[in-house]
């Protein structure tokens, strides 16, 4: 079923129709080529199920409508011009600008399985695509996860937007840790950002301490300049390197003030998930 393969992945917008076509009968869309200006990125992609149904995103229905009715039409796999310099006169993108298409009516479902089993186990995964003269290759990173640990309205905040957004988030509040203790069962990798927001600033050292010696992309902790300053010197008096202690991340937000727990949430969330999709960016 297709909701097996979706499942786990389901959180992430950027992975939905990969994860659709490791099934049978599913034809994949990629866009390998963009003039002027779109909404997507290169290498967005959208799945087409049997029924005719969707799966992903490409932002325009009318294009959508569209690569289903050229899929259902398409033999093997080819380039489509659609928008400016397209053949098909009685097409055009609002945006004036012009994507080239791959079609794959039945892309490669092993190298699809694979790239998925790795992104379900949070390894990064590269996919290549081919119309038969060209090329493509599509690289794809595990989903952004947040750790959250903290006290008090900002922390259920945090956890609120995070579960709107679906992004994956792993919260811990004071009663979930031990003072002076890092827990034993956070796991930080490359795409997983840490957000300490504690009024009570002797419960972050060794929180801290942990994740910055980690490979975690994002190390943030809630406070001011008098509180950024007394964490940096005591943290250097525990020995963590200079290094690590400059990529703590203090204020934290795009929003230099936050008067609500809901406005700092979002502030921090933004500089999350920007800093998130510069890495996808150059992936």
């Amino acid at each position: 079923m297709l909701a097996d393969f979706t499942s786990d992945v389901a959180r992430d917008e950027d992975h939905l129709a990969l994860a659709a076509a490791c099934q049978p009968g599913v034809g994949l869309c990629t866009i390998v080529g963009i003039e002027g200006s779109f909404s997507r990125r290169l290498g967005a992609q959208l799945a087409v199920l049997p029924d005719g149904s969707t799966v992903g995103d490409l932002a325009d229905s009318c294009l959508e409508r569209q690569l289903v009715s050229d899929m259902t039409a398409t033999q093997g796999s080819r380039v489509i011009r659609y928008g400016r310099g397209s053949a098909k006169i009685d097409f055009r993108l609002p945006c004036g600008g012009g994507l080239d298409i791959l079609l794959e009516p039945a892309p490669d479902r092993a190298a699809c399985r694979s790239a998925f089993e790795a992104l379900r186990t949070r390894r990064p995964a590269r996919l290549t695509f081919e119309d038969g003269r060209h090329l493509f290759e599509r690289t794809y990173l595990p989903s952004l996860k947040l750790v959250v640990m903290g006290e008090g309205p900002e922390l259920d905040a945090v956890a609120s937007l995070c579960s709107a957004m679906k992004i994956d988030v792993e919260v811990y509040s004071r009663d979930d840790l031990a003072l002076g203790q890092a827990p034993r069962n956070v796991n930080y990798d490359l795409w997983t950002a840490c957000l300490l927001l504690f009024h009570d600033h002797e419960w972050e050292l060794a929180l801290l301490e942990q994740a910055l010696a980690s490979e975690a992309f994002y190390v943030g902790a809630q406070g001011g300049e008098r509180a950024r300053a007394d964490r940096i010197l005591a943290l250097a008096a525990r020995g963590v390197p200079e290094e690590q202690i400059a990529r703590l991340t203090s204020p934290i937000g795009l929003m230099p003030t936050c008067k609500s727990p809901r406005a700092l949430a979002l502030s921090a969330l933004s500089e999350i998930v920007g800093r998130y999709e510069q890495m996808r960016a150059v992936a």
